[in-house]
């Protein structure tokens, strides 16, 4: 198996369980703190934090600190298409139906 396709089977195996999908988009939308998504979402906080990690280790969410907050968003370097609505993995069109 080559590199690329390595790295897109591992971020499908990230976004094979239903809250990350949830997060993902909700932060393809527009940068959100944990609050935000959690106002949604509906989770504990420590669930919602430990989806979070996967998804920064994954490389398709970053953080930055906003005062005593942290910002979660969507990585830029992941193509958005359809207006937002589908992630191009490099190997595979990943699209969220409306």
């Amino acid at each position: 198996m080559d590199k690329l396709n390595a790295n897109c089977a591992e971020k499908l195996k990230v976004l094979a369980d239903t809250t990350r999908l949830s997060v993902l988009q909700i932060l393809m939308q527009e940068p959100k703190h944990v609050g935000e998504i959690n106002a949604v979402l509906g989770l504990e906080q420590s669930l919602l934090s430990h989806h979070l990690r996967i998804l920064r280790e994954a490389g398709l969410v970053e953080a930055t600190r906003d005062g005593k907050a942290v910002l979660y968003h969507f990585v830029s370097t992941t193509r958005q298409k359809n207006a937002g609505r589908a992630i191009d993995l490099g190997c595979c069109l990943l699209s969220f139906e409306e």
